[in-house]
């Protein structure tokens, strides 16, 4: 999803919120339903001029502004050139370079006249020689952070022995937030559940009259500290749907075992609802990492045994991940997403999490699913040749995927290939 597209849907809820709230006001003052046409009118002209403005604005901008002459600076390929063009960052940045660290560090002098550099899966040593002579030169640097580094990022400053220390450690929010966040999560949940009763009673009459089997899905998820609790969701696919006892993920809206009002429910995250009752319950949080399956989270835990860090935090019914990400985002990108939200507890973050949920709800890319046929994000598709590398003593696994990006997987991974 483009950038553009991004704001002016951004712009249209918001102006379609407000529009709505003025729509009720003038009922409650005039005590008569107002003509809708008028307003419906307004906001469509709110669109229009929006889409207009930005695409005024945007051409300016790139008109005034030059991208920055950039480069790409890697130890293992990781398709990072790839997602700048992807999400629209190829107009700020200008990628000229793209080059192996190894190579960089024999002739650092390449960076010079640059406006910025990536950097991605280095090694600290490597990366803090790069730095160095970046700051030096006065070259912006962006960091693509290692698992380490987004635990630090939430590290307290301190001044102990006159020295100057970052202490960090297990996920501990101030009393005050947790209090907080618990009365916001019974406030939101229970005044959620009385608003959309209607909506819980239309689905859950379709889903009944489709098939005539259960209405309500049961499954066992973790949360904080391990925890096994009993998930409930609308029920999207058939009874049938794993008969086999193999745990899978959807595909997406192509998975056969999803039902004619499962694509539906699914597209606007209506099978969630029901979680609302987790969270009533204490089970769950509003904002938190998203609850996984213990036969599933045991799969990444074999090949991330950074993965059980997410259990620090309560289970959530949105969160980081779900919203910067997608549904088939790579779990070590969702460790990142969810790690970076536990080191920062904040309630301005909670509720930025759920009013950007709203603007994800209707977006297709937001409830796709992984690859059609594979049990779980760590399987990778189109695989079209495979080769082993061999970098600093460790056995590393490539695959290299179409269009020239690469997955590397570590086998027997040490904390420096990981962190």
């Amino acid at each position: 999803m483009n950038q553009m597209f991004e704001a002016v849907y951004s712009q249209s809820l918001a102006a379609l919120f407000s529009d709505s709230v003025m729509y009720v006001i003038s009922w409650l003052l005039t005590k008569h339903l107002p003509n809708p046409v008028p307003l419906l009118f307004v906001f469509s002209c709110q669109v229009i001029i929006a889409a207009v403005w930005f695409k005024a604005a945007n051409s300016w901008y790139y008109s005034v502004f030059a991208p920055k002459k950039s480069a790409v600076i890697y130890d293992m390929r990781s398709g990072l050139e790839r997602l700048v063009e992807e999400y629209g960052l190829a107009k700020k940045f200008d990628i000229c370079l793209t080059e192996g660290v190894e190579r960089c560090l024999a002739d650092i002098s390449m960076l010079n006249g640059m406006d910025a550099v990536f950097l991605s899966g280095i090694h600290s040593h490597d990366r803090n020689v790069i730095l160095k002579y970046c700051v030096e030169k006065g070259i912006e640097v962006y960091v693509i952070p290692r698992i380490g580094d987004t635990i630090m990022s939430g590290a307290k400053q301190m001044h102990m022995f006159h020295l100057p220390i970052l202490r960090t450690g297990r996920y501990s929010p101030s009393p005050v937030y947790l209090v907080v966040k618990r009365l916001v999560d019974i406030t939101v949940a229970f005044t959620a559940l009385i608003i959309l009763s209607p909506v819980w009673l239309i689905t859950a009459m379709a889903i009944k009259a489709e098939d005539g089997s259960d209405i309500f899905y049961r499954q066992c998820r973790l949360t904080k500290d391990g925890k096994k609790f009993e998930v409930i969701k609308f029920r999207s696919m058939r009874m049938d749907a794993e008969g086999d006892g193999i745990a899978r993920l959807s595909s997406g809206e192509n998975d056969e075992r999803l039902t004619k009002v499962g694509r539906i429910i699914r597209k606007v995250r209506l099978d969630e609802l029901p979680q609302l009752l987790c969270i009533l319950k204490g089970d769950m949080s509003i904002v938190g990492p998203r609850p996984e399956r213990p036969e599933i989270a045991k799969q990444y835990e074999e090949e991330m045994p950074e993965f059980r860090l997410r259990l620090q935090a309560k289970a959530g019914l949105t969160g980081y991940a779900q919203v910067y990400g997608k549904y088939n985002t790579t779990p070590y990108d969702k460790l990142q997403m969810d790690l970076m939200y536990i080191a920062h507890p904040s309630m301005v973050e909670d509720f930025r999490i759920m009013l950007a949920t709203v603007k994800i709800l209707f977006l297709p890319e937001s409830t796709e699913g992984i690859v059609e046929g594979k049990t779980n994000a760590l399987n990778i598709s189109y695989v079209s040749d495979k080769q082993k590398m061999t970098a600093a003593g460790e056995e590393k696994t490539v695959e290299m995927k179409q269009g020239g990006d690469y997955i590397f997987k570590l086998r027997g991974s040490s904390d420096k290939d990981v962190s």
